[in-house]
């Protein structure tokens, strides 16, 4: 039943080209046992783009009136960004302010946070202190994962987190768009994987965490931590929480998606992926080809952060989804977010918004299917931008015929 449950790829695959809509599906997530919606709210605006007051609005519509069920919510210590000295922490704070008027949803909604990973950004290790104290770099060990946790706990107004997750490694690696590993990267001092997850096997014994999972992470660092976590005695990561889009596939495609795999990890139902990224940022939406309702939007106020999402090869890549989606009678929105949807190791999809208009737009995606029709443009058109080497070619693992039964 779990795998029958991770992602809603098997019944996307055989939708037939008529336009269909259902509830908000809900996932099993990794080993966890818990069943999260394939929708998770986002909220790494609030207290920049937007105000406690939106922040709020966003929260009572999605708990309260959106009808989703088993409502996940998704936050950091880092949070807003871009990242700032003045608003690290806010989007926590806005949250518990929040849970703290309605006590009796705590129980009802799965909340997850971040720790940050290795970072100069001395500010982040300051706000864990109350007031901030002195600056010093974030890292993943064992002290740093345990105040770190009581500090969000705190500014949550919350006993425990459902999920805790390691915000980006604390190796060098690429993380965040880069893509190219290099040995110059390599650190000679980092906190040793078992450090870090012998400390969030404390935190879960001590009833402060209770599922825990990584981030912006690879194959590599999904063998290691499940390695160290098998090796400590301590519950696996259900969770990996990478950028993933119809312009950025390379989970499925460098390995990592085979990592988390039940076979590979060695883990019921696998290691399941939480995408962050999957509207690139509001460009798959369309809005700035059609260059409508932008002046206030990220790319807009904020064009040097998290470039990749506007990039000329995605504005070009979006043009082209945003058309076949069309065709079908589907939005940008509808095609980005139902799409990602389909994939058979997704935990659920992390969706933001800066408005309440944009907010049931983003919902309203994960009740449409996407025509099998849809699909195959999709793959079509994710060739002719990211690989053009296999064009045209036949052995592709979606392409290739099941293998042949042997004879008895």
């Amino acid at each position: 039943q779990a795998c029958q449950n991770r992602g809603r790829g098997f019944a996307f695959l055989q939708a037939t080209s008529s336009l269909t809509t259902m509830p908000v599906p809900s996932v099993m997530l990794g080993s966890s046992g818990v069943f999260v919606s394939m929708c998770c709210l986002g909220t790494m605006t609030w207290g920049d783009q937007n105000t406690e007051l939106d922040a709020h609005a966003q929260l009572d519509y999605y708990v309260f009136e959106s009808g989703i069920k088993n409502p996940f919510i998704d936050t950091a210590e880092l949070y807003p960004v871009p990242p700032k000295r003045e608003t690290v922490g806010r989007t926590e704070v806005y949250i518990g302010n929040w849970l703290e008027k309605h006590p009796e949803v705590r129980p009802k909604i799965f909340l997850a946070s971040k720790v940050s990973g290795r970072s100069p950004r001395g500010w982040i290790f300051a706000n864990r202190q109350d007031p901030p104290g002195e600056d010093g770099e974030t890292r993943l060990s064992r002290d740093q994962i345990l105040t770190a946790c009581d500090a969000s706990l705190k500014r949550l107004k919350t006993d425990y987190l459902d999920l805790y997750q390691l915000h980006w490694p604390e190796r060098g690696t690429p993380t965040f768009g880069a893509l190219e590993y290099k040995r110059s990267m390599d650190n000679d001092d980092d906190v040793s994987f078992d450090e870090s997850v012998g400390a969030i096997g404390e935190l879960i014994k001590a009833g402060k965490v209770k599922h825990w999972g990584i981030s912006n992470e690879n194959a590599v660092g999904v063998m290691r931590f499940l390695e160290s976590a098998k090796r400590l005695g301590v519950p696996p990561p259900v969770s990996i929480q990478n950028d993933f889009a119809l312009v950025d596939r390379r989970f499925e495609q460098d390995g990592t998606a085979e990592a988390c795999s039940p076979k590979s990890s060695g883990v019921e139902n696998g290691v399941s992926l939480l995408a962050y990224g999957a509207l690139a940022g509001g460009t798959l939406s369309g809005k700035y080809h059609e260059k409508k309702d932008t002046d206030k939007a990220r790319h807009t106020l904020y064009p040097e952060f998290q470039s990749r999402y506007h990039s000329q090869g995605t504005m070009d890549a979006t043009k082209d989804y945003v058309e076949a989606a069309k065709k079908h009678g589907l939005s940008g929105v509808d095609l980005a977010y139902g799409w990602a949807a389909t994939r058979e190791y997704m935990g659920s999809v992390i969706i933001g918004a800066t408005t309440m208009e944009q907010l049931k737009a983003n919902i309203a995606a994960f009740e449409k299917t996407i025509p099998k029709e849809l699909l195959e443009e999709v793959d079509a058109i994710n060739l002719k931008y990211e690989r053009p080497y296999f064009r045209g070619s036949e052995r592709l693992g979606r392409n290739m015929p099941p293998p042949k039964k042997k004879e008895l």
